[in-house]
């Protein structure tokens, strides 16, 4: 039996910095330009293998499902998991493609990503061998075609037996996908408030994403106030972001939702978790890399 299963992305991440400043919400390249790249990094990423890494050095039994090609790439992928001490539930495509992210940062500390999915939105339900999916709790982020299709099944099957189900969906999924039937679901939601104000025009966030089905939502709003509601004892929660210098914002997301849903598996309180999310992101900013500075403890 597994603490968690994380599905979701697998890419190699490659960080560019050019040094390049913002203009306005912008960050703008000269056509026919040349531009010098001032330093170059690459790790593995995705909001799948990022969230499982932050599981089991966690302490938990964890376990990704996910679909890689049999590239240079997602042997790369399949190593960390064997180093991480995750278990690998999904499938390798001979012949295929991984994904791959482009990170473009500014000079100002932000970021603009350009992804290549890959084979990471091929997986079919019958790519899964459903008898060792056996787990507590079930993490989603963000895939499309026959794999959302797969999470999809997945989620309903699983919840149905009552496995929790925490969902942490990107922007350009709620873009292109209803995502009532996984909202209905949910034991938790966690998004930025960009992200929640694509999903309710109720002045109160947490309020009118709860009505859509989480029992537990949380927004996060980069520096700012983290808000959370708990419908189990109708109460808001709030945390304040400790002021630090960022360095890269890459995967704060993602550890942010890890370390709050470990602390919910683990049997803390919401302010506990939200504290662990906070501890998790904040690590991650202070460094290159989603992964390269999460926390190494047995949640307990």
């Amino acid at each position: 039996m597994y603490d968690v299963i994380t599905f979701g992305s697998a890419v190699m991440d490659v960080f560019v910095d050019t040094d390049t400043a913002e203009k306005g919400k912008y960050m703008g390249y000269k056509v026919g330009s040349k531009i010098l790249i001032k330093d170059l990094e690459f790790d593995i990423g995705g909001g799948g293998t990022n969230t499982a890494v932050a599981f089991s050095r966690l302490g938990m039994k964890t376990g990704y499902i996910g679909k890689i090609g049999d590239d240079e790439s997602g042997r790369k992928i399949l190593d960390l998991l064997k180093k991480e001490k995750i278990k690998f539930l999904g499938k390798i495509k001979q012949g295929a493609i991984s994904g791959y992210s482009l990170i473009l940062d500014s000079k100002e500390d932000n970021r603009t990503i350009l992804t290549y999915k890959g084979i990471n939105n091929e997986l079919g339900f019958d790519e899964i061998k459903l008898r060792k999916i056996k787990t507590k709790w079930i993490y989603y982020s963000s895939l499309l075609g026959k794999s959302l299709n797969t999470q999809k099944k997945l989620a309903t099957i699983l919840t149905q037996k009552g496995v929790k189900f925490a969902f942490n969906p990107s922007d350009y999924l709620i873009k292109r996908i209803n995502l009532k039937p996984f909202l209905k679901l949910c034991e938790v939601l966690i998004l930025n408030k960009e992200e929640a104000k694509m999903l309710t025009k109720n002045k109160d966030l947490l309020i009118g994403l709860h009505k859509l089905g989480p029992k537990i939502v949380v927004v996060t709003d980069k520096n700012k106030l983290i808000s959370c509601y708990d419908s189990h004892n109708k109460k808001k929660y709030y945390l304040k972001p400790n002021k630090i210098k960022v360095v890269e914002r890459t995967g704060a997301g993602d550890a942010f939702a890890s370390g709050f849903v470990a602390g919910l598996i683990r049997n803390k309180s919401i302010m506990q978790s939200l504290k662990l999310g906070l501890r998790e992101s904040e690590g991650v900013i202070k460094h290159f890399g989603a992964k390269n500075n999460l926390l190494r403890m047995r949640l307990k």
